[in-house]
């Protein structure tokens, strides 16, 4: 995702220009949504703190893509590869996490409430287990059993 400037004279190296997700700045929802479109990859994308409720992700190359605190309530990532992505502390309520790459995705501190996993490769992904207990991770990967979360206490310091 670079362009290329010419060099102002012969023999000159061109100058290289970075879109804003290479230089670190978070993508907004509408980038978001025309990367999409253009089957363009999201792999490191910078997406920490966007709204992205309701998007789909189906089959998006998001290898080591940011999310946390992100908001990807009733987000689809059917057949997408997550392989690497962080969604500490985001919002996945409902969420539609089926046929996924999730190996060594980071999904501590997320709120899951609701989420289908379905099909998924969860080797080495890192889940919130004291609010979501292991068996019922492998039951949602087995059978599509959505997982479920009691709601967030305001004392409660884990």
């Amino acid at each position: 995702m670079t362009r290329r400037k010419s060099g102002p004279g012969r023999g000159e190296p061109a100058e290289v220009e970075k879109d804003d997700f290479a230089v670190g700045r978070p993508l907004n929802r509408k980038q978001v949504q025309d990367m999409i479109r253009r089957k363009e990859t999201l792999a490191e994308a910078d997406l920490r703190g966007c709204d992205l409720s309701g998007v789909s992700f189906d089959g998006a190359d998001l290898r080591f893509a940011k999310f946390a605190e992100a908001n990807l309530t009733r987000c689809s990532f059917r057949n997408a590869n997550l392989e690497g992505a962080s969604f500490f502390g985001a919002i996945l309520k409902d969420a539609t996490l089926e046929d996924c790459n999730l190996e060594d995705a980071d999904l501590d501190f997320a709120w899951l409430d609701g989420v289908s996993l379905r099909g998924s490769k969860v080797r080495k992904a890192i889940f919130p287990l004291k609010k979501v207990p292991l068996e019922e991770i492998r039951e949602s990967v087995k059978n599509g059993k959505r997982l479920r979360m009691d709601p967030i206490a305001v004392d409660d310091e884990d």
